[in-house]
């Protein structure tokens, strides 16, 4: 496993914002509390048409804000990816990156600080918008192609839980990483990009969850507790995305010969009877049921895609297993 030399940690933190200006209005103004500062912010706005544009004209940050407006809306995925890429540009030793629809704690980045020297990519606790602790604990099953919560209290004997996924809401990673990795893959849109990510970063580095409540959801959403994990309300283009992009995960499980065709056959039906279940239990409705089809067919489209790559590493590593070696 490798691990970066954390010395004086240059952190930008990376934004991608769509149409939510109230909520980055909130996200921003609790940047400008945090203690130790970041180095700069990077806002990615994925081309909105609600008045963010005006708001990051007017935005005044006791450290640097770099505005990066894209021409469209490329999604979570190339919003990322475009701020990742900028971040670097600008100098950035290590990347956190962040939804807009979260607010960070005034001592999330000292909390981080002491892990910086022993993990490559890591996450902190979240608390959803009712100020209570947000579920996130799950590891990826190869074989399934699908993260599985995994139940209890992680922290329970340990401040660190290793695990083998990410997410863009709040991953704090080092852009030595993100050079060997590559960028996140634009082509998702988004929903499993940051899944993805994870646990392409996790084939070569520790990927880490440690026991630090460092970001605070904004936003309300429906959900039901299932016991083991709560289901979120969603959208059609999640769940098309989400179907769909089950064929670039499984190109890249492929990639690492770590694909089963019979596994994530299974997975597949699982995930699909878990969008109809959040669909009915949570939404009260089933015509979302044909995004999910639309969804499969693109998966299979992009599974027998023979011009399909992956994305490659930002460095020269194309060696055997390389994240970017030819196919």
């Amino acid at each position: 496993m490798l691990a970066p030399d954390a010395g004086s940690p240059r952190v930008f933190i990376v934004i991608t914002t769509f149409n939510r200006a109230s909520y980055l209005r909130q996200l921003l103004d609790s940047v400008a509390g945090l203690d130790p500062a970041p180095a700069g912010v990077v806002v990615v706005d994925n081309a909105s048409t609600d008045g963010t544009e005006d708001l990051l004209a007017g935005i005044d940050l006791p450290v640097p804000v770099v505005v990066h407006r894209l021409p469209a809306n490329v999604g979570g995925a190339g919003g990322f990816a475009a701020g990742v890429a900028r971040g670097l540009e600008e100098g950035a030793e290590w990347l956190w990156l962040m939804d807009d629809d979260v607010v960070v704690l005034p001592d999330a980045l000292a909390a981080f600080r002491p892990w910086l020297s022993r993990y490559s990519c890591l996450h902190g606790r979240r608390l959803d918008h009712a100020g209570q602790p947000f579920f996130w604990q799950h590891r990826l099953s190869e074989t399934l192609g699908v993260h599985l919560p995994v139940r209890g209290d992680v922290f329970a004997t340990s401040p660190v839980f290793h695990t083998n996924v990410g997410c863009f809401e709040g991953m704090f990673i080092s852009a030595e990483v993100v050079r060997t990795t590559g960028l996140p893959d634009a082509r998702f849109f988004l929903n499993g990009d940051d899944t993805t990510y994870g646990w392409l970063v996790s084939q070569r580095y520790p990927v880490a969850y440690v026991d630090a409540v460092v970001l605070q959801k904004t936003r309300p959403q429906r959900q039901i507790d299932l016991g083991i994990r709560h289901l979120n309300d969603s959208s059609d283009l999640s769940r098309f995305c989400g179907m769909r992009n089950r064929g670039h995960l499984a190109r890249y499980l492929r990639l690492h010969g770590s694909y089963s065709r019979v596994g994530f056959g299974v997975g597949t039906a699982l995930t699909a009877t878990k969008e109809i279940v959040r669909l009915i239990a949570v939404e009260r409705s089933v015509s979302g049921v044909t995004a999910l089809w639309r969804g499969w067919r693109a998966a299979r489209r992009i599974l027998a895609d023979r011009t399909w790559r992956p994305e490659p590493p930002l460095t020269g590593d194309t060696g055997p297993g390389a994240p970017g070696a030819p196919l």
